[in-house]
């Protein structure tokens, strides 16, 4: 990676699966992994996250290029890839392991986090935004089957019902950051 942590961005947004599937479309991203950060256990599992109280939410790690996208844009692709006014829920999916939040990696995504959800989020949205800011801490990678799920999987009634709708909405209000085909690690 580049200089410090400046093009390392961490965000959940409900079920790891859409913005994964958004992220993967998006230019200036150089790498995306879906996973579990923001509890108290060490590698957790999918299950775990599901079945006990792991206190960590589903979410999903990039790496990306400054000179691409801005963590500015990252934040506004966030706002609107979720409804972050929805507390431990995205849709269907009831529990705090799908609660909105920002994990920063420095004070630099801290302060932008903080504006962003004060100025963009608040215009995007009525109600009031429940995501949490807070400090990134550690990151558990997901297991295989959930890496690239839309993109393994898109015939998958989730994939049809959920995420190609907010895949939609991502493409047509972020227009000049869609890639042609979407990225895939290694």
């Amino acid at each position: 990676m580049g200089k410090s942590n400046e093009n390392l961005a961490t965000f959940a947004a409900g079920c790891f699966w859409c913005l994964d599937a958004i992220l993967r479309m998006t230019k200036g991203i150089l790498k995306v992994e879906s996973g579990y950060s923001g509890g108290t256990t060490s590698n957790p599992s999918y299950m775990d996250l599901h079945q006990r109280d792991t206190g960590h939410a589903e979410c999903v790690q990039v790496v990306f290029d400054p000179e691409v996208i801005s963590y500015e844009t990252l934040l506004e692709i966030f706002w609107t890839s979720h409804n972050p006014t929805t507390p431990n829920r995205d849709g269907a999916n009831v529990g705090s392991e799908y609660r909105s939040v920002v994990f920063y990696h420095n004070e630099t995504q801290k302060k932008a986090a903080e504006e962003s959800k004060a100025n963009v989020a608040t215009e995007l949205w009525d109600d009031p935004i429940v995501t949490e800011i807070v400090p990134f801490e550690k990151f558990y990678t997901a297991e295989e089957y959930h890496q690239n799920y839309y993109y393994q999987k898109p015939e998958a009634g989730y994939c049809q019902i959920v995420i190609n709708p907010k895949l939609e909405k991502f493409k047509k209000r972020f227009a000049e950051y869609v890639r042609s085909e979407p990225l895939v690690n290694d």
